[in-house]
């Protein structure tokens, strides 16, 4: 198998460094940058050019340059035949989604956008309590991801990364949709969203880097999102009320907790001791890559995916309105 990665920052040397680990699969690389000598020394080819790529004919692409591009990028490739690996999130905009979908279907091709914290075990095991109906009927959801954004690439300058800079995608809201699609995951369809959002820190950017967010889904749950680019330490946080009981999660202990109304006590359902974050990323990637040799669905395909970007977009419509917006 052939796979083509496109973008080599961050994510991009993520999954370069996940496939090598792979049998049978060889990779290439399109980037401009300048430290892809390691890249050739391990047999990957490397190109500057999208076209010079297409021309080996891979059979997988992987989307990973700038937010603003991908849409662009995936166009290209799905036109030659490449199933599709999209990084979060899918666009920062809505034009051509439709056509690159019409391509999807035309060519039958097999679709992901990024979604690794689905991979997490703790926010497995929460959907797995969910569809478990182990706190009875869900009322409400509280859910935090807040970090310091100059902490994400300490080698670069965070006032020039694409999360800083409107036009290549970034702000804290697609940048940071992971709990925004697995809030979806778990509980489907958005009815409504409600939002302040915008730029509150001392950060040298000019996006906005906090989003306080309601969501009321079909289901009739509440759902409060707290995004910021801001908090030290690093910080996410998962907590699902219900009938019967609540769940708790964060990524300081790592713990999946459920309180028992009945026996009035916590009770530990999961606990991972030194847990390693690339492994969300490798299960990510070995998921995809069986769902392309088996010619099977996955679990958010583009399709999927804008309806989570259609979630952030409102988010930030609501805000700039002053007004709840209805999906």
């Amino acid at each position: 198998m052939k796979i083509l990665v496109v973008g080599y920052g961050s994510i991009g040397k993520r999954h370069v460094n996940n496939l090598m680990k792979l049998k049978n699969v060889e990779i290439l690389v399109c980037s401009k940058n300048k430290d892809t000598d390691q890249l050739k020394k391990n047999g990957i080819q490397v190109y500057d050019s999208l076209a010079k790529c297409l021309d080996e004919k891979p059979d997988i692409g992987f989307v990973c340059n700038v937010t603003s591009l991908h849409v662009k990028t995936a166009i290209k490739l799905a036109q030659s035949g490449c199933h599709l690996f999209i990084e979060k999130p899918l666009s920062n905009s809505l034009a051509d989604i439709n056509r690159l979908i019409t391509l999807i279907r035309k060519k039958k091709l097999i679709t992901m956008v990024g979604c690794n914290l689905r991979f997490h075990k703790c926010i497995q095991g929460i959907k797995k309590e969910i569809q478990n109906n182990e706190i009875g009927r869900i009322i409400s959801v509280r859910v935090e991801s807040g970090s310091y954004l100059p902490n994400w690439h300490p080698w670069e300058d965070y006032r020039t990364s694409y999360a800083s800079l409107k036009k290549l995608g970034g702000g804290v809201v697609l940048t940071c949709i992971h709990e925004i699609d697995y809030l979806c995951w778990f509980f489907g369809n958005v009815d409504q969203v409600f939002s302040f959002t915008g730029k509150f820190s001392d950060l040298e950017i000019s996006v906005e880097d906090l989003s306080a967010i309601l969501l009321k889904f079909k289901k009739n749950i509440i759902a409060e999102v707290h995004l910021d680019y801001f908090q030290q330490p690093d910080f996410r946080s998962c907590k699902v009320i219900g009938t019967k009981g609540t769940i708790y999660w964060d990524s300081e202990t790592n713990e999946v907790h459920l309180y028992d109304t009945d026996k009035r006590k916590w009770i530990r359902k999961i606990k991972l001791k030194n847990y390693e974050r690339n492994e969300m990323y490798i299960q990510e990637l070995s998921y995809f890559i069986n769902c392309v040799r088996n010619k099977k669905t996955t679990m958010n395909t583009v399709n999927d995916a804008l309806k989570t970007l259609q979630v952030a977009f409102a988010t930030k419509k609501s805000s700039s309105l002053n007004k709840i917006m209805k999906l």
